[in-house]
């Protein structure tokens, strides 16, 4: 808990929420970036003026189009299971901004967040006119309250891109790239060369890079960024085993130090299990030394990652997964036909319930998911202004399931009521698309507000 005196003026949680959503407009703005040059010299000067707080403690830096958030849940859980005191700022959030910074293995209470928004916003002032964006104030934020914990090391994911984003005023000690795939490419540019340059700006001199993009016409971009080692998937560190067990998966993990073996992951979906191995060899690489098999072992066993493959129902079984393109889509797909499917565990029928946000192609991303293999496919709203629209949405269904029944409801609650009063006792119902569906759907499933 902080000691930190309460500033003069401290706002509760409601306000300090209220102040901060006052700066979603600039950072979509902002994110344009099609009229300004990008710079992180505000964040610079910012983080000056807390007496830079993010280099208090070592950062290990994440980054990549898909797995960013279950590999530095994975990480943390490796360096906490060594006694280190963990700090973690992921993004997005799920059910309560809180989620975003966690230390100890607990999230931010509601007095800390709101007292971490009220010392960011009287010092907002001293930038001379300058307005932070939304994202900037919650890194911020993270980085202060690392600093007042205090805590022996924080894990760091970027929120897009990595050359630019707010977080890469640390300087990461290990930087970790999971893959690199087209997604955000308005920001990032066209191709994946283009996403590959952004992501490996985060990579700093002297750092060690864990790389888990295997594609080699990529690699030099991020040599090129003067690390001081770079280990790189199937060949510094990689799986030899990764196989269905029961409630996760089984792994043989690599790594420059270490052959790990028989290790259980509590998570579903074989490419956990390469998100696990990049996370391991991140801990290996920030240690410079093996970790101990049974610390894996327990880091491994009791890990969860919210909104990833997640079972929160069963009878009928209910998985939440968010995705947001292709790759994670048919990772996802992949994910239900081998471990979920009938002849593994007598499930039956598949409901699918589907939001999407604008900017995404539904028509590919319904065809990753396997839409056509759902008896019933169920379009709801993400909770947000960005949402799809459902009824566009629902015509793509079609387009992509022309014999699967589509129907549209106007909130997620509603389509989880649907989906689960249609299922069977043996039927699977999968809820996916935007984490804001995601994140609805738990909340009305796990009875919380």
């Amino acid at each position: 808990m902080s000691t930190r005196p309460r500033p003069p003026g401290r706002m509760d949680l409601g306000d300090a929420l209220e102040w901060l959503d006052r700066h979603q407009n600039l950072e979509r703005m902002l994110a344009g970036r099609g009229s300004s040059i990008p710079t992180l010299d505000r964040m610079v000067q910012f983080m000056d003026l807390m007496a830079d707080p993010q280099r208090q403690y070592p950062v290990i830096h994440l980054t990549g189009t898909n797995g960013k958030t279950s590999t530095a849940r994975a990480l943390g859980a490796l360096l906490s299971a060594t006694g280190l005191t963990v700090g973690s700022f992921t993004s997005p959030h799920l059910e309560r901004i809180n989620e975003r910074l966690s230390a100890a293995g607990e999230i931010v209470s509601d007095d800390e967040l709101a007292e971490l928004l009220s010392s960011i916003a009287l010092l907002e002032p001293l930038l001379g006119g300058e307005r932070l964006t939304w994202f900037e104030i919650l890194t911020a934020a993270a980085f202060r309250w690392f600093a007042d914990r205090p805590v022996h090391a924080a894990v760091v994911e970027v929120g897009l891109g990595g050359r630019w984003d707010a977080t890469n005023v640390a300087d990461g000690q290990v930087a970790v790239v999971t893959n690199i795939g087209l997604d955000h490419t308005e920001f990032l540019g066209p191709t994946r060369a283009h996403v590959a340059a952004e992501k490996a700006g985060i990579i700093k001199p002297g750092s060690t890079l864990i790389l888990g993009e295997t594609d080699p016409s990529l690699t030099p971009i991020f040599r090129d960024q003067g690390a001081a080692a770079i280990w790189e998937r199937d060949r510094e560190f990689g799986l030899l085993r990764n196989e269905r067990a029961v409630g996760g998966r089984l792994l043989t993990v690599r790594t420059p130090g270490a052959q790990y073996d028989d290790v259980f992951l509590a998570l579903h979906g074989a490419h956990q299990g390469d998100n696990f191995a990049a996370a391991l060899a991140a801990a290996e690489a920030f240690f410079e030394a093996p970790l101990a098999p049974d610390v894996v072992a327990e880091a491994a066993a009791t890990l969860e990652s919210p909104g990833r493959l997640e079972v929160v129902a069963r009878h009928p079984l209910v998985i939440l997964d968010g995705v947001k393109n292709q790759e994670g889509a048919r990772a996802a797909a992949t994910a239900i036909t081998d471990e979920f499917d009938v002849d593994a565990d007598g499930v039956g029928r598949r409901v699918l319930v589907v939001g999407m946000l604008r900017g995404h192609d539904p028509e590919e991303i319904l065809t990753a998911l396997e839409a056509d293999r759902a008896s019933l496919i169920i379009v709801c709203p993400a909770p947000t202004p960005r949402t799809y629209p459902p009824e566009e949405l629902a015509d793509a269904a079609r387009l992509v399931a022309p014999g699967v029944e589509v129907v549209t409801t106007d909130s997620v609650a509603a389509a989880i009521t649907l989906a689960r009063e249609d299922a069977g006792p043996d039927d699977l119902v999968l809820v996916t698309g935007s984490l804001y569906v995601v994140g609805a759907a738990r909340s009305a499933i796990l009875g919380r507000s």
